[in-house]
């Protein structure tokens, strides 16, 4: 992706001596950066303090690219690039990001002070990590900036290394894709956040930092992005309305971890997972196998999947629609078990597919569905979501042995999940899973998992089952 234009602001120069140019650092024809150099971007309310966190810079790491992106500035000497757009700091930082040459970029408050950028970048460098974070020692929030980081991990799904303030790393070319919209200093907040629902791993740095005392971070305005990105958008900035709705499952981990027990269960080593998503049920699927191959069509999701599993060679990653997909090529990987999460609903021919997952499976193997149930239930939020249908036992049995299985076993799951889903989908209108709903059924999926694993329900809002290859 080409570096966005900046967006209209001042860009000026304060020394006569500036930063490298945009050709320094850069090699080969394809012009990408050389994986050593660093950008340091500061961001920055008060000048003065940002200034000086600029020459200690300068100082310690020389050939660094510094840029400080602010709303407004002060006449002073020093080799860096600046920044200035009143409409805010976010907007400044925008137009700021052309101006980054380094392979990583270090997005640095003023009010923290670095010993050693390229021990904090080298963990990016080295593919072990996608972001680097960290807070300096003694720069504590108080209460009110803990519960700002409890805020981020409740409601915007962030792990906890994604919630501390501080300092931010990570690849520059990541960084111009972030597609970030606030103007002002809240814009950390939603960079961590659309970080880690694109699935980047996250590490803490243990290169020492250090607080100046210099400026304020502003828990906030982190609380209110925080605030918004849980409740009201997504990463995606809700241009993808049913991508809401798997964020928001990805943030029930007993729920997923139960469902994932209930579908290991009837699995092989080697698996094919059809539709995997943005790797909610993969990362569930994958104790004890040897493979899985997870397929997905959407590029939106396959990129997130790419991020969750780039170093785990038990996921092998698949970008095609169930139509279009090399079938042949599977059959020879040797594949004992398909599997499908809330996916053949998805699919509009199923009958077809159904067909096409015989064709990768020897004699004996399994195939593993859940779907949801109960066409009476189907509205707003199936609509959203790209549902074609909700399944019956006798529609779900006719497909599956019509497609060249025998049904071994089919049971209704998530009975306590039936009043929700009506009151959400039908009754209201929504077109997502409300947060606060969904968090207080997590809460209730052990003992939800403990009551159907006791009694065989009479009804649910989904059935699961389990055939073999005939």
């Amino acid at each position: 992706m080409q570096p966005q234009p900046a967006p209209p602001g001042e860009v000026g120069q304060l020394a006569l001596e500036t930063a490298p140019p945009a050709e320094s650092g850069w090699h080969g024809r394809d012009r990408s950066p050389v994986r050593s150099t660093i950008s340091v971007l500061i961001p920055y309310e008060d000048f003065n303090a940002a200034l000086a966190v600029a020459q200690a810079v300068r100082a310690s790491s020389q050939s660094a690219n510094v840029v400080l992106a602010g709303t407004h500035d002060l006449e002073a000497p020093v080799n860096v690039r600046v920044v200035k757009d009143r409409r805010g700091v976010g907007d400044a930082v925008l137009a700021a990001l052309p101006l980054l040459t380094g392979f990583t970029t270090v997005v640095q408050p003023p009010d923290i002070e670095i010993e050693d950028y390229r021990a904090v970048v080298a963990p990016i460098v080295s593919d072990a990590t996608d972001v680097v974070v960290g807070e300096a020692a003694g720069a504590s929030e108080g209460l009110f900036g803990r519960a700002v980081s409890h805020i981020g991990r409740l409601l915007a799904g962030l792990p906890a290394a994604a919630t501390v303030s501080g300092i931010t790393a990570l690849r520059t070319a990541v960084l111009r894709e972030m597609g970030l919209t606030s103007n002002d200093r809240g814009f950390d907040a939603e960079l961590r956040v659309k970080l880690a629902a694109r699935r980047f791993r996250f590490a803490e740095t243990s290169s020492p930092l250090h607080a100046t005392g210099r400026a304020l971070n502003s828990p906030l305005r982190r609380a209110m992005a925080y605030v918004h990105y849980g409740l009201f958008s997504n990463d995606a900035d809700n241009l993808r309305e049913a991508y809401n709705t798997l964020a928001l499952m990805d943030q029930a981990p007993r729920y997923n971890a139960w469902l994932g027990r209930r579908l290991r269960a009837h699995l092989g080593p080697r698996v094919l997972e059809i539709g995997a998503g943005i790797g909610t049920i993969t990362r569930e699927l994958l104790p004890d196998r040897e493979l899985i191959i997870a397929l997905e069509a959407d590029a939106f999701y396959f990129e997130r999947l790419t991020n969750l599993f780039r170093n785990d060679p038990r996921v092998q990653l698949v970008h095609a629609p169930v139509e279009a997909t090399d079938w042949d090529g599977l059959a020879k990987e040797r594949l004992d078990s398909v599997v499908l999460s809330n996916v053949l609903e998805h699919i509009e021919d199923d009958a077809q597919a159904i067909v096409r997952f015989r064709q990768v499976l020897t004699p004996g193997g399994t195939l593993v569905t859940l779907v949801p149930a109960l066409p009476a239930l189907y509205g707003s939020i199936d609509q959203a979501v790209g549902h074609f249908r909700r399944y019956t036992p006798d529609t779900l049995r006719h497909v599956i042995e019509a497609g060249g299985f025998r049904l071994e076993s089919l049971e209704w799951m998530n009975l306590l999940g039936i009043p929700g889903w009506f009151l959400s989908g039908r009754v209201l209108k929504r077109r997502s899973v409300p947060p606060l709903q969904l968090r207080v059924y997590d809460r209730i999926a052990p003992l939800l998992a403990k009551a159907e694993s006791a009694f065989r329900l009479p009804v649910g809002m989904s059935l699961l089952a389990v055939a073999t290859a005939v």
